[in-house]
């Protein structure tokens, strides 16, 4: 493929990144700027310049679909021949080939097998460490030591580690690190390998051995990590070992979408990768092919306010397609009304002409699921569940209701107890013992679990309330009824996910559901008081919401609801990422905040009201930390200067030292986002506006 070739159609960005020289390349690749476009074209660029031979191109990537998607990418651009084909897998695929090709020189004849269902070994190892052997339980054990493995820590170190990072483990921490040793152990005298000990002997082989090292670097020259926010230090390791001495890696990332640390992966390999190679290419995809400049404009000024960001990592997108629709902020009285006012919006698009598989409904936490469902399915809107499974189809759900079947075969029961109010206090006695407490639990899969039934119990306290004759029997039809009433296609349909689900996909329109305090950031990212204990997973918690408003390229509605159930108590909160983004004139702007505080402006950081002018101007209160661009603020200083000089003017007279603190933690990318910014009015935006917006683009 011609050098000409490979740039045809790309951006000044796209274009060096492709054409960089051959060595360490890091590209910061903000949502939707053609990243695997870029990337792939970077790879034919080397293979027909003569840099590398097709077949000694590595390139890595985190799941089987985007590994899919770069080899047809790849295919198309007709890269391969006499040379070989580009090698595009996950790291767990790759280790595993390379593995079971070095086992025999590494280690004789001795036989290995890959452990892919490891749930049966924990089990053993937690029942001997006499933890607790539920299914949640042992999922929850499972992923800790995935977690543990990932981050290179040993058993011994796990409970120094977790105290250190102030992790919250599913069991007490030494008892964790007991079954995770257990599990180890158990593994040994089958010489049984898990996924992440393919990783951990890969490494091992290559960085112990130097006749397999030589070979391998002799096969593999150039690598390519896409995602590279997402590497957890066992990953790196193996990339370090993949290496060796050589610098001929390109790295593709972004550091707002983080939103994997709880699994080990961490963005400082892609922040630090400038200082571990000084001499790199640092290419900035910031041009937005994928979403409205109404969207991206909502999606930088969410993310904007996230702290602890390195300035030189910070991407502002800015959107290349035409002007679409505002994005819509709804505030509703409960949860059934948020649904059914949304599945609504939802059948208006598609009856105006948008494609069922071109919506999705997006929460944060599985078990929310269910309230959308039923709404869907009762205006006849086909919609499929991506990343989980529908409420009723999941095991712990069906669980639940085959105890309350079973609770319904007692001949001992008295009819009263099975009717009227006293069958919401019998159902909840019935789940209590599947998991339904009233403190939230620890670890991920007890909380899931802890969600579905909580939401169950809900559902079933909501049907007793507008039937108060309910009977057990009757709640037992009602629950089947809306079980086999969902059985949805798998192609053309709305679609449904978690937030975690929706990382890497689009639509044409998106609901953000549920974005109430407790939800979006999760309960257990906030202190006891409602006030994060722990900072960075609050941060990770926005960067979710920016993932999510980065999946919209046109239609996009933010939506929260007051309490869970119809005619409840209205004592939930919106979420405090969307303080600072709901437009003055919107309704849901009027109806969130009590009247006393309707004209005080908010921090964008905490969220509370601001007091006293200088916290206005900023945009913050005084004491919550600054993110300021200082590049960008010796910059606007120097244009204020020469405009003052320009103007004859003083130079507060143009914008006063607070404006510009305020532009440089801000960023705004336009318009809308600089009026939005205190001491910045419809004049000075005339006379300055394309001004600062040039100054803030040349300064990023």
């Amino acid at each position: 493929m011609p050098t000409a070739a490979t740039v045809t159609g790309l951006d000044p960005e796209q274009t060096a990144a492709v054409l960089a020289p051959r060595g360490p390349v890091c590209v910061l690749a903000g949502a939707g700027t053609g990243k695997t476009r870029t990337i792939t074209r970077r790879i034919a660029h080397l293979v027909a310049d003569g840099h590398v031979a097709a077949g000694q191109v590595l390139a890595v990537t985190f799941t089987a679909r985007a590994a899919g998607e770069m080899r047809t990418r790849l295919r198309e651009l007709g890269i391969s021949g006499a040379g070989g084909t580009v090698q595009a897998r996950t790291f767990h695929a790759a280790a595993l080939r390379q593995l079971k090709y070095f086992w025999p020189q590494v280690v004789g004849d001795v036989e290995w097998q890959l452990l892919d269902r490891k749930f049966q070994v924990v089990g053993q190892a937690a029942a001997r460490a006499g933890a607790g052997t539920s299914r949640e339980n042992i999922r929850d054990l499972a992923g800790e030591i995935e977690w543990a493995k990932a981050s290179l820590i040993a058993p011994e170190d796990y409970p120094a580690a977790v105290a250190r990072l102030r992790r919250e483990p599913p069991a007490p921490a030494e008892q964790v690190a007991s079954v995770y040793a257990g599990y180890e152990a158990l593994k040994a005298p089958h010489n049984a390998l898990d996924f992440d000990d393919l990783l951990l002997h890969t490494a091992a082989a290559l960085e112990d051995n130097a006749a397999v090292a030589e070979e391998f670097r002799d096969r593999y020259r150039c690598f390519v990590v896409d995602e590279y926010q997402d590497v957890t230090p066992l990953q790196q390791r193996v990339l370090d070992a993949w290496l060796g001495d050589r610098d001929d890696l390109t790295v593709v990332g972004d550091a707002n979408q983080t939103i994997y640390s709880f699994t080990g992966a961490s963005p400082k390999f892609l922040l630090d990768f400038s200082r571990r190679f000084p001499d790199a290419t640092v290419v900035r995809l910031e041009r937005d092919y994928r979403s409205t400049p109404q969207v991206v404009s909502l999606a930088n000024r969410a993310i904007g306010a996230a702290r602890g960001r390195i300035a030189g990592t910070r991407l502002q997108l800015i959107g290349q397609r035409p002007a679409g629709p505002e994005p819509q902020f709804v505030e509703y009285d409960d949860e059934p009304a948020e649904a059914a006012a949304t599945a609504k919006a939802v059948k208006m698009l598609i009856d105006s002409g948008v494609p069922a598989s071109e919506i999705a409904v997006l929460y944060r936490i599985n078990a929310q699921s269910e309230v959308h469902e039923q709404a869907l399915t009762e205006l006849g809107v086909p919609y499929q569940v991506r990343g989980g499974e529908g409420f009723f189809t999941r095991a712990d759900v069906r669980q639940a209701v085959g105890a309350l079947r079973q609770l319904a075969g007692r001949a001992d029961l008295p009819a009263e107890a099975t009717s009227g109010p006293e069958l919401v206090r019998l159902v909840r006695a019935a789940l209590v013992p599947l998991g339904l407490t009233d403190a939230e639990p620890v670890g991920t899969q007890a909380r899931e679990r802890w969600e579905a039934l909580r939401a169950l119990m809900q559902l079933t306290e909501d049907l007793q309330v507008h039937e108060p004759a309910l009977t057990l029997e009757g709640l037992l039809r009602e629950l089947q009824t809306r079980a086999e009433s969902r059985h949805p296609p798998v192609v053309e349909g709305v679609t449904l996910a978690s937030l975690h689900a929706a990382k890497g996909l689009e639509w044409d329109a998106v609901f953000l559901v549920g974005l109430t305090d407790g939800t979006l950031p999760i309960a257990h990212a906030l202190g006891s008081g409602g006030e994060p204990d722990d900072q960075a997973a609050v941060e990770e918690e926005r960067r979710l919401l920016y993932v999510g408003i980065t999946r919209a390229r046109e239609h996009l509605q933010l939506s929260w609801a007051l309490a869970r159930s119809e005619g409840g108590r209205k004592s939930r909160r919106r979420s405090r990422f969307l303080y600072g983004l709901i437009p003055e004139d919107s309704p849901a702007a009027r109806i969130a905040v009590p009247a006393k505080e309707r004209k005080r402006p908010r921090c964008r950081v905490c969220g509370k009201p601001l007091v006293g002018t200088m916290a206005t101007k900023l945009g913050r209160c005084e004491k919550c930390p600054s993110n300021l661009d200082a590049a960008l603020f010796d910059a606007l200083k120097m244009w204020r200067s020469e405009k003052s000089k320009e103007l004859k003017v003083p130079a507060f007279v143009v914008f006063t030292d607070a404006t510009l603190t305020a532009i440089a933690e801000q960023l705004p990318t336009d318009e809308a986002a600089l009026v939005a910014i205190p001491g910045i009015g419809a004049a000075k935006l005339e006379r300055f506006g394309s001004e600062v917006l040039a100054v803030v683009r040349a300064a990023g």
